[in-house]
């Protein structure tokens, strides 16, 4: 059986898709781009952009009934290779060290509305 899982504060999908599903236990998130649920518009620059899709991962995750804790994988696209290191100090500061989720990290052509960055995740429901 599964869910939708629908956060007022994430922004809505801006296609046919949901923010979430959760099945068996697993919640699976749709990739946030860093939009700002409030004013609908991106921060500017790679850190504010990542800290912006992780807030609202997190927001989804928290009307799931979980957590960032329980992030066991995520997939970061990026418009720009270059862009790795300044977006994983801010990834780092959302999850407890030493219990980092798996990750893969890619370079994209293109993220939807030139976006600097994407991130999506698998979590666990406690």
């Amino acid at each position: 059986m599964k869910k939708v899982i629908c956060s007022e504060h994430a922004p809505a999908a801006i296609g046919p898709y949901a923010q979430a599903i959760a099945a068996n236990g697993i919640v699976f998130t749709s990739g946030q781009l860093p939009i700002d649920p409030a004013t609908g518009a991106f921060p500017e620059g790679i850190a504010a952009q990542t800290k912006q899709s992780l807030t609202n991962v997190k927001a989804i995750l928290a009307e799931a009934g979980t957590g960032m804790d329980q992030v066991i994988k995520t997939t970061v696209f990026l418009s720009d290779m270059n862009n790795f290191g300044a977006m994983n100090e801010v990834y780092a500061t959302f999850f407890g060290e030493g219990s980092y989720p798996a990750r893969s990290a890619v370079e994209v052509a293109r993220l939807p509305k030139d976006a600097l960055v994407e991130i999506e995740v698998t979590a666990l429901l406690p």
